[in-house]
């Protein structure tokens, strides 16, 4: 019994805690963060002031929240094989990162968060997305660029190349409401890649 009540406060505990989240998110929509208040997030909310202090010192504490939340979300839509794994496997195929295996889930992801999508790209410096990217870039895609036999000079322009144009793409796929389906997102996405390697080669 108890562990049942327990377990019903934790929920509601946690289904608070992404209200919150979400009405920041929502907030970031209309003003810049350095503008919204913790009156304005409990509005949003719908909770009270004494709520917002039970999860959360202040405002920063929230958005870390959401950083957080945002980072292990993104992780559960693709497989565990860590970044090592992928990096040490011989066959070059493989590690062509622009195929379904790596696009469908992150075009899923975006599609399920598109509010959150676009307050990362409005606010990069808030959401840290700078030292996220190069966490990847030196961890994963150039490592991958590396095997590839692409020189070491070129691979920062390499992935600007490529980041820039998909993340224009997605934004005005968001804009539309992500009408066109995941797949056929996807499909464009390497169909555009492809065409411009098959050229370079």
């Amino acid at each position: 019994m108890g562990a049942s009540i327990m377990n019903k406060n934790e929920s509601k505990y946690f289904n608070t805690a992404k209200k919150m989240n979400d009405a920041l998110i929502i907030l970031l929509e209309h003003k810049d963060f350095e503008y919204i208040t913790i009156k304005d997030i409990c509005l949003e909310a719908n909770v009270n002031r004494s709520t917002f202090y039970l999860h959360y010192s202040n405002l920063n504490d929230l958005l870390e929240e959401v950083i957080s939340s945002l980072s292990i979300s993104f992780s559960k839509h693709f497989n565990s094989s860590d970044n090592i794994s992928i990096i040490n496997n011989n066959n070059l195929k493989d590690l062509y990162l622009i195929k379904d295996e790596y696009l469908i889930p992150y075009l899923n992801f975006i599609k399920e968060n598109k509010r959150v999508y676009k307050a990362v790209k409005n606010y990069p410096n808030l959401f840290k997305s700078d030292a996220t990217y190069e966490n990847m870039f030196n961890s994963l895609f150039s490592p991958i660029m590396k095997k590839f036999g692409l020189d070491l000079k070129w691979h920062k322009y390499m992935m600007d190349f490529y980041m820039n144009g998909i993340s224009s793409l997605i934004l005005n796929w968001i804009f539309d409401d992500c009408e066109i389906p995941v797949n056929e997102v996807s499909d464009f996405i390497k169909r555009l890649i492809t065409s411009y390697d098959e050229k370079d080669n």
